[in-house]
């Protein structure tokens, strides 16, 4: 049977995490275990948790490699070949033949799953032929894991969260994590704390915090505060190590590209980490630049100034926050 047009490979597109990122679309829309509130594909039409074949491992294999060599005819760099679909990766049981089929363009392999099936040792198998692996961890307690990613009812959650430390201790490749805060659902204090305890068995290269920026499945879906995103990295790096952790809340595209340009840089900086008083004392210095840019940005509501254990810190205010208060 002829397979439907759909489109698998696209891009390459800028990423914080990536770099350059050939995108992978290897589950139709939107298939997963999981109808995450804040997603930006909507709800889940189909929540499933058995593995099958969506597309032939040759097809996505045939797709991605044209569009490799158009990217490279351009002089585009690639730095990921990323499996980032409509659904659940690991929902596809070829996820391992294509990853293999993929070795013969050169390129690092990545795969961003909400981890819901690594308690099956063939999902953490495939999983394990990648180059890097992000998980979601969005909460530690199971009545939080609910009310956020709304899983398929037969997933266990205990199950899970033995699966990830499994895969983490057997993985050689880079791990990394993603957290999304959500406003009055996993951003108290308590919760974080647990997040940021399980985080330790994981070890990630990078805990990622972030929150959502693009139009979510459910419109009640707020970010959480800036102050809350702050005591999440601090809490985060006192468990982790300050360089494991940062934002993914700033702008998206092109907006952390190197501009040369000093607000435009700052304003990248504090998107993905807050800038303590003294290093922005010694940023500003460098730039020849002083604390009236600062300020001057603080007035326009474009950062602003938080507090925590007696230490000034300065992020940028995120816009997508402010869109929410005005709509309310």
């Amino acid at each position: 049977m002829k397979e439907a047009k759909f489109i698998i490979a696209f891009g390459p597109v800028p990423s914080r995490r990536l770099g350059r990122s050939l995108g992978i679309n290897n589950i139709p829309a939107k298939i997963c275990t999981y109808s995450c509130i804040y997603c930006q594909l909507g709800n889940t039409i189909k929540k499933q948790i058995e593995r099958r074949s969506f597309y032939k491992s040759e097809r996505i294999f045939r797709e991605v490699k044209k569009l490799f060599g158009q990217a490279e005819e351009r002089g585009e760099k690639i730095d990921y070949l990323t499996f980032v679909p409509d659904g659940e990766p690991t929902l596809d049981i070829a996820l391992g033949e294509e990853i293999s089929l993929l070795r013969e363009l050169g390129v690092r392999i990545a795969v961003i799953t909400n981890g819901s099936l690594l308690d099956r040792a063939d999902v953490r198998r495939d999983l394990s032929m990648a180059d890097l692996v992000s998980l979601k961890v969005d909460a530690f307690s199971k009545n939080v894991w609910y009310e956020v990613d709304r899983p398929h009812s037969s997933l266990n959650y205990s199950h899970i969260l033995e699966g990830m430390v499994k895969f983490a201790h057997e993985f050689e490749g880079e791990l990394i994590t993603e957290t999304m805060l959500i406003h009055g659902v996993n951003d108290d204090d308590g919760e974080i704390d647990r997040v940021a305890e399980f985080l330790v068995n994981l070890k990630p290269e990078k805990a990622y915090i972030a929150i959502p920026t693009r139009p979510p499945a459910e419109n009640w879906v707020k970010p959480a505060s800036e102050h809350v995103i702050n005591l999440a990295y601090q809490k985060f790096s006192e468990k982790l190590g300050e360089n494991r952790v940062e934002y993914l809340i700033g702008y998206e595209g092109d907006s952390f590209a190197s501009t040369g340009e000093f607000v435009e840089d700052l304003m990248s900086i504090t998107s993905v980490h807050p800038m303590r008083e003294d290093a922005l004392e010694n940023f500003l210095k460098k730039a020849n630049r002083d604390w009236s840019v600062v300020h001057n940005l603080i007035k326009k509501g474009k950062l602003i100034e938080l507090e925590f254990e007696g230490h000034k810190f300065y992020m940028r205010k995120l816009p997508s926050r402010r869109k929410r208060e005005r709509n309310k």
